[in-house]
């Protein structure tokens, strides 16, 4: 499967038929190189020209499912149709795969993303003069810097914490085991939590002796709490948006995405069992992950944090 010259093709069609600056090119690109990538994973060997509309239609549902917003699909929508229409115009292709294709219609059924200033409204809306905002702190840190699962927050272990090289092991759906890197700014809470707040703690439950998070009892949290303090911090922030848990790890994907993060790494941290293999747990490239999120998400870019 060699895409390169068809791509190298279109970018010549952009600049020069459509006149589209080299930012605006490189972004049509940069989508379809997302398709690319798709393809590898799923091991689908094809040109452009075998690709069908159920191709397609699996490749948007998928980036549905890692995250990716309505208004981020819509774009990729149209770089995927500007191609096709580009393929017939050079008699390359018949008939266009994209021609009856729509969005997911699933868009409606998904959470709201937050904007990387939305996030920092509700980490800034925390009171840390409390012991308990220390804690929330940390945990709204940990939740976007490396999109866990509400679950697999309140079950993260401190014999699972690697803070001092920037990775946390988390145990996900079916037990199965992931690393995934997390930035200094999510570091950085964590440890001020354990010193300032945790390790007071004048009675800890037996059971949740390794529990990273604990509750006011000495207790590992609930589900419904997490999702309780998510929301009073969207209140006290002023979002006007439906704000949960999960709406830190749809935030976490989409900025990754939209920033150019390659799509093995993010669902790889993301730990989907519908798109990862045993195969890719074997060969997890941690170097690789840290990296990426060191490029691309926005709270290390912003922040001048390194992982």
């Amino acid at each position: 499967m060699n895409w390169h010259p068809f791509l190298q093709g279109f970018r010549a069609y952009l600049l020069l038929e459509r006149t589209l600056a080299d930012n605006t090119a490189e972004a049509y690109l940069s989508d379809l190189r997302k398709l690319v990538q798709f393809l590898e994973i799923r091991q689908i060997d094809l040109q452009p020209q075998q690709i069908q509309m159920s191709h397609l239609v699996d490749f948007i549902l998928w980036l549905n499912e890692l995250g990716l917003g309505a208004r981020s699909q819509s774009r990729l929508l149209s770089a995927l149709k500007t191609f096709y229409k580009y393929l017939l115009i050079e008699d390359l292709i018949h008939e266009d795969p994209t021609e009856q294709l729509e969005g997911p219609r699933l868009n409606r059924h998904l959470p709201d993303v937050l904007t990387y200033e939305e996030i920092q409204r509700m980490l800034e809306a925390i009171d840390l003069s409390e012991p308990q905002g220390t804690r929330n702190r940390a945990m709204l840190e940990t939740l976007y810097a490396s999109g866990l699962r509400v679950s697999e927050l309140v079950n993260l272990r401190l014999s699972n914490l690697f803070l001092d090289i920037g990775f946390v092991k988390v145990t996900g759906k079916g037990d199965k085991e992931r690393i995934v890197p997390i930035g200094d700014e999510a570091v950085k809470h964590i440890r001020l939590y354990l010193e300032s707040v945790r390790r007071l703690h004048k009675h800890i439950d037996k059971d949740s002796e390794n529990i990273v998070f604990l509750n006011r009892r000495g207790r590992k949290l609930t589900r419904v709490m997490v999702f309780l303090i998510v929301k009073d911090c969207a209140l006290k922030a002023g979002l006007h948006k439906t704000v949960s848990p999960h709406t830190f790890r749809h935030s976490f994907a989409t900025h990754l995405i939209e920033g150019g993060a390659d799509l093995r790494a993010v669902q790889d941290m993301l730990g989907h069992e519908s798109i990862l293999t045993t195969e890719i747990y074997t060969h997890l490239d941690t170097d690789f992950l840290r990296s990426t999120v060191m490029a691309y998400h926005p709270r290390n870019k912003r922040e001048g944090g390194r992982l």
